[in-house]
Parts: structure tokens; sequence; C-alpha cells
């Protein structure tokens, strides 16, 4: 472990001139030894530390003991790049959370079983491999030309949540980024009537689980270099994913041609996510627009103009 400041901080965390491959963590075993590796895998740590700490993702529990965090794998690229992210920041002691991984077999037809598990055994990571046959329930429950996402996404987080609590973890931790919140707002706003997004940390509805999205700040073509340059064993999802014609694709599609004609587009549109002024929009539940009164009798110059 590298000798850290007593307090960390996203601009602490790595300098790429010092630390060459040959000194990171063993899950950056046969990774690029390269200026622009480092470079990324930089970028995309301060960015995650920031998340955690700005948004208070790693404090302790009521006793001082560490939190315990459930983190979900698919065997994307996503989540991948979350667990080395999340594995590097406690090798440098920048996390104090415990990590437990844990991938939900759903029953796809054709699903590589071995893949994970040999992966996670071969980097010490302690997990879990849950087998719950949902695939049958959606592809029956879901009428033909209809898109599983909804259904299937329901009874995935119903079945993290239950591992959650029999594993004692106070948080399950996903690997959405900004471009997955930029889609969500996208979509929730053209179809849903509602401005909302992926919020960085969530309380489930029982008030006993927190959802945690560390990578929220990591834009999606970084992730991509990232999981290319790291030979990842990506496992495609044959379920969901190959259906045409989902929003998301579409509100993807419509992200990328702004972001062709306006570089930098994303990043804009994230940063309003974190700059919202409920008094300049129109939802009395959250700014009281009856109750406005003026504070200040009118001035003498004001009274002379009107």
């Amino acid at each position: 472990m590298v000798d850290l400041p007593a307090i960390m901080t996203a601009a602490d965390i790595i300098d790429d001139e010092k630390q060459a491959s040959a000194n990171l963590p063993h899950i950056y075993a046969g990774a690029p030894d390269s200026v622009s590796f480092r470079k990324l895998r930089k970028r995309l740590l301060r960015q995650t530390l920031d998340t955690v700490q700005r948004f208070g993702l790693d404090t302790a529990r009521a006793d001082g003991a560490p939190q315990r965090w459930l983190v979900c794998l698919s065997g994307g690229k996503d989540s991948y790049t979350l667990l080395a992210a999340l594995m590097d920041m406690k090798w440098q002691g920048a996390l104090k959370a415990e990590l437990i991984a844990c991938n939900l077999d759903q029953g796809q037809p054709g699903f590589p079983k071995h893949v994970l598990p040999d992966y996670l055994d071969g980097l010490g990571v302690a997990h879990r491999i849950i087998t719950e046959d949902t695939y049958s329930i959606v592809t029956d429950k879901v009428p033909e030309g209809r898109t599983f996402c909804s259904l299937c996404s329901r009874l995935r987080r119903g079945i993290l949540y239950r591992v959650a609590r029999e594993e004692s973890c106070d948080a399950i931790v996903l690997g959405h980024h900004r471009d997955d919140a930029l889609e969500t707002f996208m979509m929730n706003l053209f179809h849903g009537g509602r401005l909302a997004a992926m919020p960085p940390k969530l309380l489930n509805d029982e008030g006993d689980v927190f959802v945690y999205r560390p990578l929220l700040q990591c834009a999606e073509r970084d992730i991509e270099k990232f999981a290319a340059a790291m030979a990842f064993p990506i496992i495609p999802c044959n379920l969901c994913g190959s259906q045409d014609g989902l929003q998301r694709v579409a509100m993807k599609e419509l992200l990328d041609q702004w972001e062709a004609r306006s570089p930098g587009r994303r990043e804009v549109m994230f940063r309003a996510l974190q700059n919202v002024r409920p008094s300049h929009l129109a939802d009395d539940r959250i700014w009281n627009f009856a109750g406005l009164e003026k504070s200040l009798a009118p001035t003498a110059e004001h009274s002379a103009k009107d």
C-alpha cells in the first residue's frame, strides 16, 4: 500500500509520474504501462473518490465499524470498472468499506456461468453468485414486442436487496455512470413527465439498504477505454440488450448527436443536474410560490420611475 495523507482527497489520489504498473495492485496485472493509461486510471479514480466523499458514501456505521458494500457485477464494462476502482481505492487506503462482489445469474440461455467466479477467485475477492431464473418470468410476463428492462430491473433489484440483507451489507453498489444518468434524465423528461435522473446515493423504500453509484461522474467513453485496456472478460447481455427500439437507445443516440455538434454537451448537462434552482421551475411541492412576499418597500428611485 502506498503512503497517503491522513485525509485523502480527490486531488491527492495517484501520482501518475511515480506509479508505474509494476507498483499497482494485482488487479492491474497485464494492464498497459503507458502514460495514457495512467492518466485514464487517475481521472476515473479521482472522479470516483470525489463522488464517494462529496455524497457521504463511505461513512462509518453507528458503532464506528466500516460499512459493508455488495458490489453488483453484471459482467459488463461498467461493473468491472467499478470493482477495479473500488479495489484500487482500498489498496490506497482511500476507502474503508468492506467489499463483497455479487453476480446474479438470471438464467439466460448460454450464460457463461464460470467467467465471473473464475475472475473473482483469481483476484481473491469475496463474492456470492446467485442463481434465480428471472429470465423465464420476464419472457413469460412481458407481451411480445415489448421491452424487458422494467420488469427485469425490478426483479433483479429485489433479489439484490435480499442478498444485501443476508450479507449484513449497508448498500448495494452499482456501476451506473454519467451517461446512464443523462439518458435516464432524458427518458423521464420526454416520456415520464418529470425531472429525475440517477442519484449517487438513494435509500430504499424500506429504509434499510442504500443504493450507491460511485461512477456517476465518470464518462462512458472513459470506461470503454479502461475496460478495453484491462481486457476484462466481458459477458454480453442477450436478454434486454439485444432488443431494438429501446427508449434508452433513442436517448443515447440523441445525446450522441448533440455531442457531435457541440463537444462537451454531456458535461454541461451533467453539471446542470448538480445545479438545480427550485425557484425557477414550477413545482409548488418544493418551492412555496403562493407564499412569496415582497421583503422591502419600493425604493424612492423605483417609485419615481413608476
